[in-house]
């Protein structure tokens, strides 16, 4: 289907700008956001299983969580070797992300207005399966 991509990236471009908006009140952007939003739904984690999550560079993860260390809202646990860093969320950390969750879901539900449940259910389905596409494609699995 011809011109997919640029439909997506003119949906991508203001949603990701109206997520910054939101997380602005709690001195956040969406980049720190994933991080929070990964520990959470996925318990303590390692800088490596986040950066192969989201398919970014480790270093920008490490940059993020030294952020939101700064913030009190993740911290570092030892783990099993003394090079690796597991993250999880403060009680801090827990609360804003439900605050922010809060306001996301409020989002979601304004911008899925007059689109019925089914079509929902299906841009729910089948984005992770172009994501899975676009993967492979590059040649590395990073799930």
């Amino acid at each position: 289907m011809q011109g997919f991509f640029q439909r997506f990236l003119m949906l991508y471009r203001p949603l990701i700008s109206k997520l910054n908006e939101l997380l602005y009140d709690y001195d956040l952007s969406y980049s720190l956001w994933q991080v929070i939003f990964y520990v959470k739904n996925n318990g303590p984690s390692t800088l490596v299983d986040i950066s192969a999550h989201y398919n970014v560079e480790k270093p920008t993860i490490t940059r993020n969580v030294q952020r939101l260390q700064q913030k009190q809202l993740v911290e570092v646990i030892p783990g099993k070797d003394k090079r690796e860093k597991i993250i999880r969320l403060t009680l801090l950390g827990e609360e804003t992300y439900m605050t922010c969750r809060e306001k996301i879901t409020e989002l979601e539900y304004k911008v899925m207005m007059d689109i019925t449940k089914e079509e929902q259910k299906a841009a729910f389905d089948v984005l992770p399966k172009i994501r899975k596409n676009l993967i492979n494609i590059e040649g590395g699995n990073h799930e």
